[in-house]
């Protein structure tokens, strides 16, 4: 199919026709690579998210490819779409039963099932995209328009389904979304019997939507390779998936994701026994509440509220917990479970705020004598690698240091191992940033204490703002010797330790370097406080591939996207041979679309990770900051229409533009989230916009001017080109997390806008080579 002589058709076609079906394509594919997202962080692990993304993205590319190899007939390209998109929402469906049906089995078999599953969706949607974007060449911005509105809108309105329908709903929404784009593209072709038959498909999964959202026959069953057990009560929402447990004989527990544990405190504290108040003092996290008690209190992460318990137990009357997951706090503990709990949710004593520690740390303006975190366990050694944990940063704890009264601690509950890592950063952490508010003798201030917690240990560094009294160290010695404590570290004592060794030496740099995990402190810009591996490879290193799985994933993920790109760039001369384009120019420019799709994923991951500290949480901040980009990239490239002719002429001009506002914005960012760092979310979320908005609009002009380039040149290539854009996206994606973990999030940046100074040279040798030829 020639593209160039199919123009006449189009422009007898409706273009607001052709604008819906590739905005409801573009639409279900976002919504369904981001719901997939959360099934596998449920299903699988956390780190797995990656996984789908990849999946997706590699997806569209093969589409794209496959539909270079392709010669269809002239006048059935819109039949074509009506079919594959109808066939692509089936699939949708059928990829979810296989994914939820291996229960999060990690065998190459499952894997590679799975991965062959999740990726027939996006294969279909390339196919469609890449075919209807070559067909309308003739207005190529403004398809490019519709194509990115089209994704923010699918971005939007999966929070909203998510919280409404879950995670397995929102995958069967998007299959209505394709079958509804099936409906488009078959009244475009003028088909009424292919138009009808996309028509009952989507009818026929709204009623699946609505009868699995009262009886769930398509829901996790399993997950990280074991049945899940018997839940009394499971909730979604954009970020989690929280359910209920029953135990015989004891209190319910909590599941978030099927990993995260905690359980629903049974204190009926208007008749509180002597045994109980016994068991809420005891051990390390109730050792803050023996140094200080009945103190003004702050509980980061409150979770279902045992922190929140142990402080009514020491005779607290002022508490003011802090939780971001609304299904928690008001969905279990004030509202399902609230008898379970004795009302602890609604006790006198509590002021209970629902939104992000770090947020509310750097709003409030009160003092407190103890500030507790200790964020919900999870099961999966290593699973968190890849989690940006802005409240374990040295800027974070020095925040919480100056909300802290005269006489307050502060105390984290982590992990214990052996040697230590978590507790051991905690410690760098807390020298650091003892440091910055004034205090230079930073072994007088921490305590860090170890005791059983069920097979594991569980460490807890307490940091008091002004050096730590003769009492409350006769305190710890007291507890530690009724109880089951074991102090690893308080001032004063010989005993040789890594937390000893960390807070003593003169410089502790030469600690960090000798020990064999990275416990060096980390900052805001690198906020990885679960990365502990020292090599930049992971394999080989001190941390084993079992207890840092995350890592060696997004490492291979990179080997293998990388190779997948250049399959996808050798694989049309394999197959075409004489159809290839004969200018030599033409395959080094299809580098331009390989760096273009390097950079936008890379600048919009990086974007996303530097904005969690601003907005609060991955969710708002993947909400945010990828609507923003897809809407004013899309305003950016049809604007572009107006330079008419003259477009292709300005490319260079614009990727310098691009290049310059991105690292103009990879530097700008940090004051700006510091500034404002105590407004409101709506707030918050303009000023993001406003940020993004310039680069966004400046990055949606280059990929349809190259389109234009590459029309002039050899038409046929535009969906080859396509095919290499979306599959250079997976190196984007997974080398944003990569370089973030190594180098930072502006240097993350910065190598975004390096990428398009990459595109401008592939461009200026593509026009080289064209120009010897001519």
């Amino acid at each position: 199919m020639s593209v160039v002589s199919s123009t006449s058709v189009v422009r007898r076609l409706s273009w607001g026709v052709v604008y819906a079906g590739v905005a409801l394509t573009a639409a279900a594919t976002l919504m369904l690579e981001l719901a997939l997202t959360r099934i596998f962080s449920v299903v699988f692990y956390y780190h797995f998210a990656f996984l789908a993304i990849s999946i997706a993205l590699f997806g569209l590319g093969a589409g794209g490819v496959l539909s270079y190899l392709l010669t269809l007939p002239k006048g059935v390209i819109w039949t074509r779409l009506g079919q594959i998109s109808s066939l692509t929402s089936v699939v949708v469906v059928l990829a979810l039963a296989i994914i939820l049906g291996m229960g999060g089995g990690r065998t190459p078999v499952s894997l590679v099932l799975v991965y062959a599953a999740a990726s027939l969706p996006f294969l279909g949607a390339g196919m469609v995209l890449s075919l209807a974007i070559a067909e309308t060449m003739e207005r190529v911005e403004r398809v490019y328009f519709f194509d990115l509105a089209g994704a923010a809108a699918g971005c939007l309105l999966l929070i909203p389904f998510l919280n409404v329908l879950g995670g397995p709903g929102s995958v069967v929404g998007a299959a209505v979304l394709f079958a509804s784009a099936g409906a488009v593209w078959f009244g475009l072709a003028g088909s009424i019997r292919g138009r009808a038959g996309s028509i009952l498909l989507a009818l026929i999964l709204v009623a699946l939507i609505l009868y699995n959202k009262s009886t769930p026959v398509m829901d996790v069953k399993g997950a990280k390779g074991v049945p899940l057990p018997s839940e009394e009560l499971i909730l979604w929402n954009s970020f989690s998936r929280v359910s209920v447990v029953p135990r015989e004989g004891g209190p319910k527990k909590v599941m978030i994701d099927a990993d995260a544990m905690m359980l629903i405190p049974r204190y009926d504290f208007d008749r509180l026994t002597p045994e109980d108040a016994e068991q809420l003092s005891s051990g390390g996290l109730g050792l803050p509440h023996v140094l200080r008690p009945g103190a003004k209190t702050l509980i980061l992460s409150a979770g279902t509220g045992f922190n929140v318990a142990r402080s009514l137990a020491a005779g607290s009357k002022d508490i003011t917990a802090v939780e971001l997951n609304p299904l928690l706090t008001n969905s279990i503990m004030r509202n399902r479970f609230r008898d379970e709990s004795f009302g602890l949710y609604y006790r006198p004593e509590l002021r209970l705020h629902t939104e992000d520690s770090r947020g509310f740390i750097r709003r409030s303006e009160e003092k407190f004598q103890i500030i507790q975190s200790s964020p919900a366990s999870r099961s999966a050694l290593g699973a968190s690698a890849l989690t940006e944990s802005t409240l374990f940063t040295v800027e974070s704890f020095t925040d919480m240091l100056g909300h802290l009264t005269g006489d307050g601690l502060l105390a984290v509950t982590r992990r214990g191992t052996e040697p230590p890592r978590e507790s051991a950063r905690l410690v760098a952490l807390a020298r650091e940033a003892l440091a910055r508010v004034g205090e230079r003798e930073a072994a007088r201030h921490v305590l860090v204490v170890r005791e059983q917690a069920g097979d594991a240990w569980a460490d807890t560094v307490i940091v008091a703002r002004k050096p730590l009294s003769s009492l409350s160290l006769i305190q710890t010695q007291q507890a530690a010797a009724n109880g089951s404590l074991e102090i690893l570290y308080a001032p004063g004592t010989p005993r040789e330790s890594v937390f000893r060794s960390i807070l003593l030496a003169p410089d502790p740099r030469a600690i960090f370097d000798s020990y064999p995990y990275d416990i060096s402190p980390v900052s805001d810009d690198r906020p990885f406080f679960y990365y502990l591996s020292k090599k930049v490879l992971p394999w080989n290193s001190a941390a084993t591939p079992l207890e840092d799985p995350a890592v060696p994933l997004v490492v291979s993920l990179l080997i293998v996207s990388a190779a997948a790109t250049v399959v996808l760039l050798l694989l049309p001369p394999l197959v075409l041979g004489a159809r290839l384009p004969k200018e030599k120019g033409v395959p080094i420019f299809l580098l331009y679309f390989v760096w273009l799709g390097v950079a936008y994923v890379l600048t919009q991951v990086g974007l996303i990770q530097k904005l969690v500290l601003f907005l609060g949480h991955p969710t708002y901040a993947l909400a945010v900051v990828v609507f923003s980009l897809l809407v004013f990239s899309g305003v950016g490239s049809y604007w572009s229409r107006r330079f008419g002719q003259g477009l292709t002429a300005r490319v260079p001009t614009i990727l310098l533009m691009v290049a310059f506002s991105l690292a103009v914005l990879a530097v700008a960012l940090a004051p700006a989230i510091d500034a404002g760092a105590a407004l409101p979310l709506p707030l918050k979320v303009a000023i993001t916009v406003l940020l993004i908005s310039p680069c966004g609009f400046l990055m949606g002009m280059p990929f349809p001017a190259g389109l234009r380039l590459l029309e002039a040149w050899h038409a046929p290539a535009i969906r080859w080109a396509w095919s290499l854009n979306s599959a250079a996206s997976v190196l984007g994606s997974c080398g944003a997390v990569f370089l973030a973990l190594h180098i930072g999030f502006r240097n993350t940046l910065l190598v975004g806008a390096s990428l398009y100074l990459l595109a401008l040279l592939s461009l200026r040798m593509g026009e080289r080579r064209m120009t010897k030829v001519s």
